[in-house]
């Protein structure tokens, strides 16, 4: 049987492939790795010490561009509800390459979704029949994000700089056009410099579109595009924001359908 983990370079993929090497083994693990070219400089130092703590083999596969080549060349700008950025760069990417190496019927894919999402595992299992998919942090034991960093660390792998700055994840550079206000209001006080830049990519897809956005803004009941500009001149204001409203990083359990021509779903 051949086993194929979706590794995306985050603790929870590591500590996912972690569980599949010590109960099956090695022999036939691969550990798929698509790149977005949107990630962080030490993701792919910690993707690689994290692969060879694994063991199996490492596959890094890539489209070449990055998400904001991708929604300019769709004409979309991802938001919460649709992702052409993790649809082409990573679920169509990873099918093609399965669909050319692996067998449904003699092949488990794994995901690093945890116990406390497992309904995002539910979906993405009925979503991607006939491939049989499985998350081995939604078993027992069950370990918190924190446990799960104490765990890579035991191991050597020296925490990721994202985590260390306060990032929920570290894909993407600590964004995700699937995150809420509070996080993109985490991201701009852990990591302004890339804050900036997704202000000035979305200023750029805007420009192109025309008033849309990856944000909503839900104030007095209507719902109206939130610029990135317009949520940190709040925050800077001293305004405050939904700071549970995280959200972000569902790659393989996201909207399958094909986005409109436009930018905001």
């Amino acid at each position: 049987m051949k086993r194929v983990v979706m590794f995306s370079g985050g603790v929870g993929s590591w500590a996912a492939a972690k569980r599949v090497s010590e109960k099956h083994g090695t022999d036939d693990l691969v550990l798929l790795f698509s790149d977005t070219k949107t990630e962080h400089l030490d993701t792919y130092r910690f993707l690689r010490e994290a692969a060879a703590n694994v063991g199996g083999r490492l596959v890094e596969i890539a489209d070449g561009r990055n998400i904001w080549q991708v929604f300019r060349d769709e004409r979309f700008l991802g938001n919460s509800r649709v992702d052409p950025c993790s649809r082409i760069l990573k679920r169509e990417l990873c099918d093609k390459w399965m669909a050319a190496n692996c067998e449904p019927s003699e092949t488990v894919v794994y995901v690093g979704i945890d116990w406390s999402e497992q309904h995002r595992y539910t979906r993405l299992a009925a979503r991607r029949l006939p491939w049989r998919y499985e998350a081995p942090l939604c078993d027992p034991p069950y370990l918190t994000k924190q446990q799960l960093h104490q765990w890579a660390e035991s191991e050597g792998l020296r925490k990721q700089e994202l985590y260390l700055r306060g990032m929920p994840h570290a894909n993407c550079g600590g964004g995700c056009v699937k995150m809420g206000h509070g996080g993109f209001a985490r991201l701009l006080s852990a990591a302004p410099e890339t804050y900036a830049e997704w202000e000035r990519e979305e200023q750029g897809l805007r420009d192109m579109l025309g008033d849309v956005s990856i944000l909503k803004d839900r104030v007095g009941g209507e719902t109206r595009p939130l610029t990135l500009r317009a949520l940190r001149e709040r925050l800077e204001d001293g305004q405050q924001c939904d700071m549970f409203d995280i959200g972000g990083c569902g790659c393989f359990a996201g909207d399958e359908a094909s986005p409109a021509v436009g930018g905001q779903a």
